[in-house]
């Protein structure tokens, strides 16, 4: 025994030494940001053993009879009132009648809770309001969603005094104050660390009495509602050279209010982000003094600022921009499904041609993944939850695919898509998608360190444990909790390889899945999620900290537990909807694409991994004969893309998420009127088809003009004459662009 103690003892040392040698060295910005939120089911993904029982009686969140009533009312109202062609063309602003509306009506007070004077709604009617107004406006619903999202308010709630709440959520639920928020600048995006906006504790005059305080200096960029703002939250650094406070000098980061008309404070000019005329712009101070007590939370929180936006970022990004993407989602699959349908090249709907159908198939496909990826993360922030890596995913995938889904529908549309004006329904869409992208954390940042950072530390059972037990002892010794810790994480490591063999051997048949019609890909899942744990572990263990340097090994293993995640959504909504077969392609495609992608990433991860021997051994026990997963099928494709150009149940289901009145004078409505009326004449249609093929009518002539020729045979009756030509007429209007004289442009 006294042998294999000494060999433990000595293997224990050794990795101590190994672990507390290659932590990296990281700002405190970095460890708030990687320490920050909690796990969700991302957590059972990244550790090779999902519970998809968990998963499947897990209850999404719905929305209250009180919320669907705002959504049904106040929102269809809001829409209603929208002409965006107007407001960003035009008018570079909201009419006022809809500023007034959206204070009155309670929008800037959605998740401000009751007792203060909002609505107190979840996260789930957050995401719904914002959804449907972006199908209308992206100006309008940025408004919306900004006093509901990172800023004073949010800051507030979770973090303000009882007399900050009392004076200032009231106000900010009835629209009373406007609120922005500062943080980033000409030096600051990414790196907060860098901000060079200072506060400085000292003493000075406020309301004719001297008052500890902060002498205040910023300059402050890209701040949405700051043209319009009654009330700015600021972020800045504090130094304490006084020791005022304390025997810390440099305080940190920290976050106060400050009310426009404070003096020293300058709000500047509008910026114009991509053409939208949401209000965008500058915010400055110079020697700007403010008691103490205008710290969010108090003297107590002085130096907790980027620990609070953190958090508050982990939820914010999970609700707002992932909604305004899965609108686009939503929007780009009704009116390009039913324009497919419509418009005619070389006698035949596009739609029937097979490059046409595979962007069909990728707008159904896409559109299902995103809303299954809202639902599933916005239920975690409905139960209470901060879901950082969750919120890290749905922000930068759901907002890249959004990207890809608006360039297939714009390939789709081709001239109807690029010719700008009041019926092109995708240009502003179109324009505006890099804004989601930008803005709440870097798309590029997100992928490249947050998501697995994020995930190494809070889904891992062992890898924060061990690092803060390296931090807590002496070089020279090593307790039993250390001990405990590294031998459990042994035995962790041998079970995932012994699991991931299995399942590789098998095929995945030796998966536990549930009773499903899509059983088989759950089992896949299970495979690449054991496989993924193998990976992130061999790459933790020989790379230790390097690996925050090697941003792309990172980015591809933050990439396969992105794509598990989404899959495992998909899967989710699928099971909640009863699984039915109108939905089992879609759904199929989707996981199967998250599969292949998945797939991918891990065999570029091992491909491009830097220790030979670390790199074969992956190969050998993951991925042999590399990705193992395909692409969906061609003719699973052409079977989505059939059912975009038919009111299939999907079609009606996405059609809940966007604004759709059918008003021939609304661009997105004239669209749904045309498809409606092609669906009841399409029997007709048809014949007139096999009328032309056995010579019967002329294939030149146009449908209004084989309609005509077979009401005069007598084929057709008065009520079939209609439906064709009321089709047409339609059809016609919405092929049309928007034309304008020069002098009007």
């Amino acid at each position: 025994m006294k042998f294999w103690d000494d060999i433990r003892h000595k293997f224990s040392l050794s990795m101590y030494a190994r672990i507390k040698n290659s932590m990296p060295k990281m700002s405190d910005t970095e460890a708030e940001a990687l320490n920050a939120g909690d796990s969700w089911w991302e957590a059972e993904l990244f550790r090779g053993n999902p519970n998809w029982q968990q998963l499947l009686q897990l209850k999404l969140s719905e929305l209250s009879p009180e919320e669907q009533s705002f959504l049904n009312n106040e929102t269809q109202t809001l829409c209603g009132m929208l002409d965006d062609w107007k407001i960003v063309h035009t008018d570079k602003d909201l009419p006022p009648q809809v500023w007034a509306f959206l204070k009155e009506a309670g929008f800037f007070g959605m998740v401000i809770a009751k007792e203060y004077g909002g609505k107190g709604f979840s996260a789930a009617a957050h995401s719904a309001v914002v959804m449907k107004i972006a199908t209308k406006s992206l100006t309008a619903a940025v408004t919306a969603m900004v006093p509901n999202s990172l800023g004073p308010g949010e800051l507030l709630y979770h973090y303000g005094t009882a007399q900050q709440k009392q004076t200032y959520l009231p106000r900010l639920a009835k629209g009373l104050e406007i609120p922005c928020f500062a943080l980033t600048g000409p030096e600051v995006g990414s790196d907060a660390s860098s901000m060079p906006d200072k506060g400085i504790v000292c003493k000075g005059q406020y309301a004719g009495q001297e008052v500890l305080g902060i002498r205040l200096n910023f300059s402050k960029r890209y701040i949405t509602l700051a043209p319009v703002a009654t009330l700015i939250g600021l972020a800045f650094k504090l130094y304490d050279p006084d020791h005022l406070l304390g025997d810390k000098k440099d305080i940190g980061i920290t976050v106060c209010l400050l009310p426009r008309s404070h003096p020293g404070v300058e709000v500047g000019d509008r910026h114009i982000p991509l053409d939208q005329a949401f209000m965008n712009g500058t915010v400055q101070g110079h020697n700007v003094f403010v008691p103490i007590d205008w710290v969010i939370g108090g003297q107590d929180q002085v130096g907790k600022g980027w620990h609070m936006l953190v958090e508050c970022l982990s939820i914010g990004r999970s609700i707002s921009l992932p909604a305004i993407s899965c609108a686009y989602g939503a929007l780009c699959y009704l009116t390009t499904g039913a324009y497919a349908a419509l418009r005619e090249q070389f006698t035949m709907p596009i739609g029937q041609f097979e490059g046409v159908q595979e962007s069909l198939a990728k707008i159904a496909g896409f559109s299902v993944m995103l809303d299954a990826c809202r639902r599933l993360t916005i239920t975690a922030n409905d139960q209470g939850l901060k879901p950082a890596v969750a919120s890290a995913i749905a922000k930068y995938h759901m907002t890249e695919i959004g990207r890809k889904i608006l360039n297939h529908a714009m390939d789709i549309h081709g001239g109807r898509g690029i010719m700008m004006g009041p019926n092109n329904y995708l240009g502003r869409a179109y324009q505006g998608m890099p804004i989601c992208i930008t803005v709440e954390g870097a798309n590029i940042l997100t992928r490249n360190l947050i998501i697995y950072g994020q995930g190494a530390m809070s889904c891992h059972p062992y890898i924060r444990k061990l690092i803060e037990a390296v931090s807590q002892e002496g070089s020279e010794t090593k307790t039993n909790n250390f001990d405990n810790l590294l031998f459990g994480y042994v035995g962790y490591i041998i079970r995932n390889i012994s699991r991931s063999l299995v399942y590789k051997c098998s095929f995945g048949l030796a998966a536990k899945a549930p009773h499903s019609h899509l059983s088989r890909l759950y089992q896949k899942l299970s495979t690449l999620s054991a496989c993924y744990s193998v990976a992130s572990d061999m790459a933790l263990m020989s790379l230790g900290g390097n690996l925050k340097r090697k941003e792309r090994l990172s980015a591809r293993l933050g990439d396969v537990m992105s794509y598990m995640y989404m899959a495992s959504a998909v899967l989710k909504a699928y099971y909640d909807l009863h699984e039915p077969e109108e939905e089992k392609a879609s759904t199929q495609w989707a996981v199967e694409y998250c599969l292949y992608e998945g797939g991918e990433a891990l065999n570029e991860l091992i491909r491009n991994f830097p220790n030979p021997i670390v790199k074969w051994s992956m190969r050998i026990l993951l991925q042999p004969f590399g990705n193992p997963y395909k692409l969906p099928s061609d003719s699973l494709e052409q079977k989505l893309a059939k059912q975009m150009l038919t009111n299939s149940p999907l079609r009606k289901r996405l059609s809940q998420l966007v604004y759709l009145k059918l008003d021939p004078n609304d661009a997105v409505g004239r669209v749904e009127m045309a498809f409606q009326a092609l669906i009841t004449a399409q029997p007709i249609l048809d014949q007139l088809k096999a009328w032309v093929h056995e010579g019967k009518l002329k294939r030149s002539h146009s449908h209004a003009e084989q309609a005509n020729q077979a009401f005069e045979h007598g084929w057709l009756d008065e009520a079939e004459l209609q439906a064709v030509m009321h089709c047409e007429a339609l059809r016609n209007q919405i092929i049309q662009v928007d034309a304008f004289a020069a002098d009007k442009i």
